[in-house]
């Protein structure tokens, strides 16, 4: 395969000696062509730059999406979704969190799987409920869906939240964890270690975290009754990375709330790229459902 390289957003190509290839597109707001201003949340850390993207103005409602990143990236990977929340009314705030190379850093320096994150994703919204906000839509990619999930059951402004949106998510971190120990053709013991490790304060001199994960508690399949929001969930049979089991499971135990709209072919985090109109119309039709009466929401699995 030939690729013809159109453009170099930073770096040297003759001086570099290696290279990786992602699936964002847009590196910053300025790609999009549109308006918006650089933040900053006021986290428990620290102050966490973010993008304010404003609504079309002919569109413009008091409703904001705040669009989550995934693990070891960065919110560049969120863009592709402004645009269609954008022409429908709603003003995108794209954020950074702890430990992602933009927002600060914890004491441990670790990801905590969503568990710890969606509290800097908590600040978000009271920034976008402070500044106009009235209803919020969360939208969550691959790690990005965890820690969204923690924050749609755990925040305080949880009943603002009007919608969430799952990209590639891991809705079960133990499902993730047995693909991969598939994947990789890892004994079965592996898998009780690492999930030892996580759960227990020994395990934090292996995994460098400052506190165990509550694994149960990141499980939504298994807590799929406390969910009462409606949810599109947009998964991919071919992810590679966070297996759609998980996410096909959630949307079989909660068809009143889950809109499950399954992908092919795509990659991780990819459908966008793969298909991208398809992608956009799921989530168009989505937030038009949003304003619907109740129960028009329907598991499209």
């Amino acid at each position: 395969m030939t690729r013809r390289v159109l453009s170099v957003e930073f770096g040297d190509l003759d001086a570099a000696s290696s290279g990786r290839f992602n699936g964002w597109v847009y590196l910053t707001p300025d790609d999009l062509g549109v308006a918006y201003e650089d933040v900053a949340i006021a986290t428990p850390l620290g102050d966490a730059p973010a993008w304010l993207v404003p609504a079309d103005p002919a569109r413009a409602s008091k409703r904001w999406m705040i669009g989550v990143h995934g693990r070891a990236v960065k919110r560049s990977e969120v863009l592709r979704a402004v645009p269609v929340f954008r022409d429908a009314g709603y003003d995108s705030l794209i954020v950074s969190y702890r430990n992602d190379g933009e927002a600060p850093r914890s004491a441990d320096y670790r990801y905590a799987l969503g568990d710890r994150e969606w509290i800097d994703v908590e600040e978000a919204m009271r920034y976008a409920l402070d500044h106009g906000a009235e209803e919020l839509v969360l939208m969550g990619w691959s790690m990005g869906g965890a820690t969204v999930l923690q924050a749609l059951t755990r925040s305080l402004y949880r009943e603002h939240v009007i919608g969430v949106v799952l990209e590639s998510p891991v809705v079960d971190w133990i499902a993730t964890l047995d693909f991969q120990v598939t994947l990789r053709r890892l004994p079965a013991v592996v898998r009780y270690l690492v999930l030892a490790m996580f759960r227990s304060r020994w395990g934090g001199i292996l995994t460098g975290l400052a506190e165990p994960l509550d694994l149960d508690r990141m499980d939504f399949v298994r807590r799929a009754r406390e969910l009462h929001t409606p949810i599109l969930l947009l998964h991919s049979d071919d992810d590679g990375f966070v297996p759609s089991t998980a996410s096909r499971a959630l949307a079989v135990a909660r068809p009143d709330i889950v809109t499950f709209v399954p992908f092919e072919v795509a990659r991780h985090t990819k459908l966008w790229n793969y298909d991208p109109e398809r992608w956009e119309g799921a989530i168009r039709d989505w937030l038009a459902a949003l304003d619907a009466p109740r129960g028009t929401h329907s598991n499209l699995a």
